[in-house]
């Protein structure tokens, strides 16, 4: 054959030729197959085929004797990655029952050539190891090729007795596959395993719903009484179909488990064991797939579950299967099923499981040995707090375990047994401060007593963690008494250190200057807000002791930063020193910021510390460079109104005086500057406009109008947050405004204004995420122009010489001509017809807003885009059905991530 025809049989792409064009290339393919013996061309045409086969109508696949020439080519070396593909393009089509037959006989045929090619006693992971790119192509191929089919026709070969074996032995082959160690092949099975199980789990735990049942497996006839008997021993025989499949496939997900977020300490390219220093989202993705797929599995058997994990274990005590990557994912494992066992089952298990880590760790010797076998232990017992709870000596013999980690200096194990601990105690806090059976005092007592020795090796940053631990346990202790006297023993260290910094800066205020004392005054207050986030209310003693001196170093470091910028220019800034003087002005805001916030609503509160700050705080920061002020003064005062509400309201014009002007300069010279004052200065002004907005009503028209103009600044900002910021704080200035004395006289100014700019930010592409508020604006816009609230016109007699009848007459005039400029490819009607829908959509915001997205969609700037943010709310909604799906199934969202309110029952 020429040349030419191997250049036409070259792999089309564009499914556009007309059905008589495309019958001549079928019949020329198949005369290829058929008749030539040159293995370039046959190779073309199969590449040809390849491309054709998705979108080809089906007549030509199984009416033809295409099918039958393709499995005749798959066992030739030369064409089987090719043969291959184009049998799985075949397998990925699903239009119905129609060609069953076909399909059925193609794969058995297929399977009968497979134990030729590849003997079912291949150890294909080895084989794939050990094979050229080829014999790889060909493994990964056959994945592809088991995935497509099953997911698509695995039903066809269920229902026939003949064809079972040939379905168990695929599966088998697949199972095989997943073992093999690459990381592609492997999520291409993983993606089939779990969609299997999770239609396995479905019909199972809907057995009690037969209707939901048969629409699953695609039944759409009424369900009679004696259907449903049999539907139900449908059910179950298909269940123990795939039983020694799923057994095999809990050992493969327990062998291949992912490492969880929580495991700090892995293994590098050297083999050395060192702490992590980067979270790989991929296996991240990879964890939350399998320990899903784990737990179905599990609900589907909870015996074997048990029995294949403890087994491994044994091997791993034995020393027969000892590897930190064997040990590493059985563990992972074992942590990923908490919550999916009944409580007694999962009592039982978690004994052998602790006491059996527990022995290994003693038996085994090596530093690398001990610190796999440490994170092991730290994981899997942050994963099961019901279990702790419920056993007081385990709990408390894993709380001295984590105390002997606290001293292991091994690069991770100190941090994550840091971190286990305060996962435990906040799952389990009540069980510390209560005399428990055989003990003399609480347990957080007696930790209390050995706290020096506890944390002699810790970093200030475990520490920190530590501390904010104990603050929990101390929370949970009802009597006042006790829990001061706890605190204060807490706290005992800290405090002396402090008392004798104040002590010496009283002698000598130049004491302060020192590196290593700002130091240790950071790590004091650090130390004090970690204790204060856990304990909120009740740190009010604590804070008490040290409120004073706090404010006192934070003037005296103001003073020291604004000299230095003062005579070294901005770069001073940026100096070691400055930076370390800036991080303690930032600590105590953040300190007095956690509390309040923490702390319960309760005025005293607010009178105690609002007033002593002013000066110190909002004045420093008007008097302050830019480059010295921090933007932690805003979020402080935005907490302050937000928790004290209209008690606040004469204390505003002093916050706006000391704030606003000298923050608008420092965030409107561009998009850039000074990022974190930007989000928490309109913060600031929310919590003002929601809570005081009376204190607004009292600013002049020149104050609101730069109130407004920073509004508008705000929401064209392309920042995701910033310009939302903006946005709900626009929402709240139009309700209260409203609902106000002043009403005609803001709308009158702002109206037009409002209206031009949301649809701006609406219209231009750049602010979709926005989508929503844009929504609400709009449609609080349109509501309040025909609601008759308005009584006075909006526009401006002296430039427009027409009268109109009404406001929502001159809005939808001025609305038509406004979209008309911004989309001149729209005809004057259609804009006209979009308009007109907004009004009358208006109070339905559903409609009004499929309406405007409807509008977007379909014009030229959006048409080329992806448009999802339009379709956030959706979005979220599905994402919550799915949340409360995961909810009604055990274990699916791990212990640690629901807020359980019967925690300490």
């Amino acid at each position: 054959m020429s040349p030419y025809w191997m250049l036409l049989l070259r792999p089309f792409t564009a499914p556009d030729l007309k059905k008589s064009e495309f019958e001549l290339i079928h019949e020329l393919c198949l005369y290829i197959l058929s008749a030539s013996q040159r293995t370039e061309l046959i190779r073309a045409t199969l590449s040809t085929l390849h491309a054709f086969l998705s979108w080809i109508p089906l007549g030509y696949i199984f009416e033809s004797t295409l099918l039958e020439t393709l499995v005749k080519f798959f066992p030739v070396p030369s064409y089987r990655n090719l043969t291959l593909q184009c049998l799985t393009e075949v397998a990925a089509l699903n239009f119905g029952d129609y060609y069953n037959v076909q399909y059925v006989k193609m794969y058995n045929i297929f399977m009968v050539q497979l134990q030729t090619i590849l003997p079912r006693t291949t150890n294909i992971p080895e084989a794939y190891a050990h094979g050229t790119s080829e014999e790889q192509a060909f493994i990964q191929n056959l994945a592809l090729f088991f995935t497509s089919f099953c997911k698509f026709h695995i039903r066809v070969l269920e229902t026939a007795q003949e064809n079972i074996s040939m379905l168990l032995m695929g599966l088998e082959y697949l199972i095989n596959i997943s073992y093999v160690d690459d990381t592609e092949v492997f999520k291409v099975c993983l993606d089939y395993w779990n969609s299997l199980v999770l239609e396995l789990f479905d019909s199972d735990h809907n057995m009690d719903n037969p209707a939901v049942t048969a629409n699953m497996m695609g039944l759409q006839v009424p369900l009679l009484p004696g259907m449903v008997d049999g539907l139900g021993a449908q059910l179950l025989q298909r269940r123990q179909l795939y039983a020694g499949i799923m057994s095999k496939l809990r050992m493969l997900m327990i062998c291949r488990m992912a490492k969880p977020e929580e495991v700090l300490i892995v293994e590098d390219e050297n083999g050395n064991i060192v702490r992590e220093t980067m979270k790989d989202n991929d296996v991240l993705v990879q964890y939350k797939i399998m320990r899903e797929t784990l737990i179905y599995l599990s609900h589907l058997d909870h015996e074997d579950t048990e029995k294949q994990m403890l087994k491994k274990l044994s091997k791993q005590l034995s020393g027969e299967d000892w590897t930190w990557n064997n040990l590493n994912t059985l563990c992972w494992a074992i942590g990923s099923i908490s919550g999916s066992m009944m409580e007694d089952q999962e009592n039982r298990f978690l004994v052998m499981v602790i006491r059996d880590l527990l022995n290994l760790c003693e038996i085994t010797k090596g530093k690398d040995n001990k610190a796999v076998i440490a994170s092991n232990i730290m994981y899997v017992v942050g994963q099961y707090p019901r279990f702790l709870r419920a056993h007081w000596k385990f709990l408390k013999t894993v709380v001295n375990k984590l105390f002997e980690f606290m001293h292991e200096t091994h690069p991770g194990v100190q941090d994550m047994a840091c971190d286990t601990f305060l996962k435990i105690v906040q799952k389990c806090k009540r069980k510390f401060v209560i005399v428990q059976v055989g003990e003399n005092e609480p347990f957080v007592s007696e930790l209390l007593s050995a706290l020096v020795t506890t944390v002699a090796d810790l970093e200030p940053h475990q520490i920190h963690t530590f501390y904010e631990s104990v603050g929990h346990m101390i929370q949970a202790e009802s009597d006042p008494h006790k829990r001061d006297e706890y605190l204060q023993r807490l706290m005992e260290l800290p405090n002396l250190k402090w008392s004798e910094i104040i002590g010496q800066a009283r002698q000598s205020v130049d004491f302060l200057k020192d590196q290593d004392v700002i130091r240790t005054v950071l790590n004091i207050l650090q130390t004090n807000t970690s204790v204060a986030s856990s304990l909120g209310t009740y740190f009010l003693t604590q804070i008490s002791l040290i409120f004073l001196d706090m404010l006192n170093v934070y003037r005296m470091y103001s003073e020291l930063i604004s000299n230095s910028i003062a005579e070294g220019g901005p770069f001073a800034s940026k100096t070691s020193y400055v930076k370390l003087l800036r991080s303690v002005k930032r600590e105590t805001l953040k300190l007095i910021e956690t509390f309040l916030d923490k702390a319960e609503d309760q005025p005293q509160i607010g009178k105690q510390f609002v007033p002593p700050m002013m000066d110190p705080v909002l004045g420093d920061y008007a008097r302050n460079l830019p480059d010295a002020r921090e933007s932690e003064v805003l979020s402080l005062f935005a907490t302050i109104i937000n928790k004290y509400k209209a008690a606040m309201i004469d204390d505003v014009p002093r916050i706006f005086e000391a704030v606003f002007q000298c923050t608008l300069e420092m965030i409107t010279r561009n998009f850039e500057d000074y990022p974190e004052h930007r989000l928490k200065f309109f913060s600031l002004l929310r919590a003002i406009a929601t809570h005081c907005f009376p204190a607004l009503i009292l600013l002049s028209s020149q104050q609101l109008k730069l109130v407004m103009d920073s509004i508008i600044w705000a929401f064209r900002h392309t920042e995701r947050n910033i310009a939302e910021t903006g946005l709900n704080l626009l929402l709240e200035m139009l309700k209260n405004f409203q609902a106000s004395e002043f009403c005609n006289q803001f709308y009158r100014t702002y109206f037009l204004t409002i209206e031009q700019e949301i649809f701006a930010v609406l219209t231009d592409t750049f602010h979709k995420p926005g989508f929503k508020l844009h929504v609400l604006v709009l449609q609080h816009l349109f509501c309040l122009v025909e609601s008759g609230l308005l009584t006075e016109p909006l526009w401006d007699s002296a430039t427009v010489p027409y009268q109109y009848p009404n406001n929502g007459t001159f809005v939808r005039e001025y609305t038509i001509k406004l979209l008309s400029t911004s989309f001149p490819n729209m005809t004057a009607a259609e804009v006209t017809q979009f308009v007109n829908g907004l009004l009358e959509s208006r109070n339905d915001v559903s409609t009004f807003k499929n309406h405007i997205r409807d509008f977007l969609v379909q014009s030229k700037e959006f048409s080329a885009q992806d448009n999802k943010d339009l379709y956030a709310e959706e979005a979220a909604v599905q994402r919550e059905r799915e949340r409360q799906r995961m909810l009604s199934i055990p274990g699916l969202i791990a212990p640690n991530e629901i807020q359980d309110e019967m925690l300490d029952a």
